[in-house]
Parts: structure tokens; sequence; C-alpha cells
């Protein structure tokens, strides 16, 4: 019983310790002071004595952004958020969804099955056709045809295609094979010491 004591409170410690280290990776202690010769210096370690205007400052931790969506295609959908209302109706509304997904339009789905969809429908266009395109508020294109959809995107700001993606990075070819332990060995016979002759 006391090995397994002693191996939960070392799983315990080491828990603990790891989530302090990670509080502390992601908040940094900083010291701004002015040394002895005048000079303004910023350290992350304790200033000697001798320094002046010593201040302790807290940073939190860097960020970098890496969102897929390119900032053109961010601020067409902050302005203009796209709607595709649609229902199982067939090739039509996959060769719909399929031009917003070729063009890498984020958008959301309105099933007009659903009672209450087909009542925002009919709110929006006055008419229970579908699918229906909504760009922004106020623009919508009954019905689906690839040209205005195409154009009414164009407007919007969306690029035309969506970003690149990384290509996964060729693998090193395969090591080759090590020799068997078993296997014979074959020296070639060399004549005349095995070097050139001028």
């Amino acid at each position: 019983m006391i090995p397994v004591f002693r191996t939960l409170a070392g799983v315990c410690g080491a828990l603990a310790l790891s989530m302090a280290t990670g509080a502390a990776a992601q908040e940094k202690q900083v010291y701004r002071y002015t040394d002895k010769d005048g000079n303004v210096v910023y350290t992350d370690r304790v200033p000697p004595g001798d320094s002046k205007d010593v201040q302790a400052k807290r940073l939190g931790a860097n960020y970098i952004e890496t969102n897929e969506l390119p900032l053109a295609a961010q601020q067409a959908m902050a302005r203009y958020p796209v709607t595709l209302y649609t229902f199982a109706c067939g090739e039509l509304c996959l060769n719909a969804e399929g031009l917003l997904n070729r063009r890498g339009v984020p958008f959301s789905t309105v099933n007009v099955e659903e009672p209450k969809n087909a009542e925002r429908l009919k709110a929006l266009t006055g008419d229970n056709q579908a699918p229906v395109l909504q760009v922004g508020d106020k623009l919508h294109v009954k019905g689906f045809n690839e040209a205005r959809w195409q154009a009414m995107l164009d407007e919007a700001g969306y690029p035309k295609a969506p970003p690149s993606r990384r290509a996964q990075p060729l693998r090193p070819p395969p090591a080759p094979a090590a020799p068997r332990a078993d296997a014979p060995t074959t020296i070639a016979p060399t004549t005349g010491g095995g070097y050139p002759k001028p």
C-alpha cells in the first residue's frame, strides 16, 4: 500500500509542477530599470542592487493567429455573411452547395423542409422556392443560377478560389536494408594491389 501511495503522490506532484510551469509560460515577469551608467534595461532577470527606477511588469503570452481564411474572405464574411436555403432537392441543390465549397465561401445552411425554416424563407423571398442564396441582409437570389451567384459573391468581395493548401512534405526514401548477419560477404579480387596504373 505504501509504494502505491508514494507513486500517487509523485504523480500528483508532477501534475502540480506541470500546471505551475504552464501558467508561468503564459505569463512572464519582466523588469525595467535604469543601470548605474544611466541605460534603460528590460530583462526577465532580477535587477542588480544598484539599479534605479525598478519596475516589475507581467506580460501575457504571445499569440499568432493562424486562420486559414484569407483576409478578403474574412472581411466579406463580416460584412456579407452567406446563407444557403436548401433541402434535399437532388443535383440542383448539390450544385448550389458545391459552388460555395469550390470558392471556399464560408456559409450557413438553412433546411427549408423544417416548418420554421420554410417560414423564414417565405419572409425573405415571399416564396418557398429553394435553393436561395442570401448574401448579407438584403441581397438574395432565388433558384440556382451559377453566373448570378458568382457575380453576387464577387460583388461581396469573396475570393474566387479557396486558399491553396500546403502540400504534404515529401518523405525521404527508405533507408537501405541492413545486410543480414547470415548473408555471405563477397569481396571482389583485385589485381596489382587495386591501385590504378599510370
